[in-house]
């Protein structure tokens, strides 16, 4: 509870004088407002920067919901009690003025008679004072929240400065997040872009970054498809000159179309691209796979972000420049992104590059393998060289499981089936991929 808070719910009221006093429908907390509200002209934009002023608090602020468990208990039982217990609070609070530490307590007490199990009989101290300033943020939550989506509309125009700065302080103290982020994108270039440039480089809300940068990526998005409509020629290419003229592009990886036909031109690009990106030993490191599979909660590896960047700049392989490489690094350090080099010269910056070259030649590679197994069907165009280029990948660590999955799939054929047993049995490759060759 903030010392903001702390000394409302000592007193009577829980809300700043200037939330109190707000205008209708502003003072509203009825399902009410929300009707009032869309039927306010955009001249309404002062009144609702007033609101955001009002509703700002000091410090960092949390809105938490009913708890999981709790909500399904009650959803289960079918009875709306808990829609009963919350519709209590705008009940005994119709207004920012009747927002009181003794309403709360009232509510408490109706909440104990529908059996909360959160609340005892009679209600605690803490449960009345957690409650009260629970409920005081998700009026600041909610007004600020409405604000926002007005000004959204269009009412903006001729407060962006004011809008933008309101926004930031917003998103800065965990507050509205979302609508303030959505609004200023709608502010769009220069300002909303200035801010949300400000707010990714901004250490109070690094938990929100890869929220927040999403959305910035949607600005600059029309910078960057100008940037890949340009031929690169004059640029320096980091791809060898056999895979520069590959006609598909990358999202994740450098998807072949599975219905392309298994001619004998085909195949033979197929080989060329595997010789020309063969690795000549053991990888420093692994390059992961393109499809990230990473459970729901888990964070996502900031690479992703990285990648999101690249492919934007550089849709096809022959895009792939040392000058593109370098936009695409300054790019991803202007976003804030973790782990680019801040600045685009030095060892730093050349490991970066050596990195992500190998990375987009494995996810090729990777590609041409998956092809060679699920869709061309005639062992003898691929015997033996393929099974010979996929042991040298997985030996290497390029491309590994979708080189070991080529073999699998031809593994009626007898080069596929020796190579997988010599992979199984090397104890020098990580246990993975002897497992995935093992499993005939």
């Amino acid at each position: 509870m903030t010392s903001e808070n702390t000394e409302a719910t000592t007193g009577r009221h829980l809300l700043p004088t200037n939330m109190r006093e707000l205008p209708s429908p502003w003072n509203d907390l009825t399902q009410g407002r929300s009707l009032d509200l869309a039927a306010l002209p955009p001249s309404g934009a002062e009144q609702a920067l007033e609101v955001l002023r009002a509703s700002l608090p000091r410090h960092r602020h949390s809105v938490h919901g009913w708890d999981e468990a709790l909500r399904d208990s009650y959803d289960d039982r079918g009875d709306h009690t808990l829609d009963e217990a919350e519709a209590w609070l705008t009940r005994l609070m119709p207004t920012t003025a009747d927002v009181t530490r003794e309403r709360v307590a009232q509510v408490l007490a109706k909440w104990s008679e529908l059996g909360i199990p959160t609340v005892s009989v009679p209600p605690t101290r803490d449960q009345i004072d957690t409650t009260a300033a629970e409920w005081a943020t998700s009026v600041r939550q909610a007004l600020a929240s409405d604000a926002f989506a007005f000004l959204e509309r269009g009412a903006f125009a001729g407060h962006e400065d004011v809008t933008a700065r309101l926004a930031k302080a917003y998103v800065r103290v965990g507050l509205a997040m979302e609508p303030a982020v959505h609004l200023l994108l709608a502010l769009g270039r220069p300002v909303g872009e200035e801010a949300l440039l400000a707010l990714v480089r901004d250490d109070a809300v690094r938990v929100c970054r890869p929220y927040i940068r999403s959305w910035l990526l949607v600005l600059r998005r029309p910078g960057y498809e100008a940037r890949a409509q340009q031929p690169a020629r004059g640029e320096a290419p980091l791809l060898p000159p056999a895979v520069r003229d590959l006609p598909y592009s990358w999202g994740t990886g450098f998807q072949w179309p599975a219905d392309l036909p298994e001619t004998e031109e085909n195949v033979a690009r197929a080989r060329a691209l595997l010789q020309a990106l063969a690795p000549a030993g053991r990888l420093p490191e692994p390059v992961p796979d393109p499809v990230w599979s990473g459970d729901e909660d888990e964070e996502s590896p900031s690479w992703l972000e990285v990648r999101k960047v690249m492919w934007e700049l550089m849709p096809y392989a022959c895009h792939v420049t040392r000058e593109r490489m370098t936009e695409a690094m300054r790019e991803c350090a202007l976003l804030g992104i973790p782990g680019v080099p801040q600045e685009p010269d030095g060892e730093e910056a050349a490991r970066f590059v050596r990195r992500w070259v190998t990375w987009i030649g494995g996810w090729i590679a990777g590609e041409v393998f998956t092809w060679l197994g699920m869709y061309v069907d005639d062992d003898a165009l691929v015997t033996p060289w393929a099974m010979e280029l996929a042991e040298r990948y997985a030996r290497c660590g390029l491309a590994a499981e979708r080189a070991v999955s080529m073999l699998r799939w031809h593994d009626t054929v007898t080069p596929s089936r020796e190579a997988l047993t010599r992979i199984a049995a090397d104890e020098t490759l990580p246990p993975h991929v002897r497992e995935q060759a093992a499993l005939l």
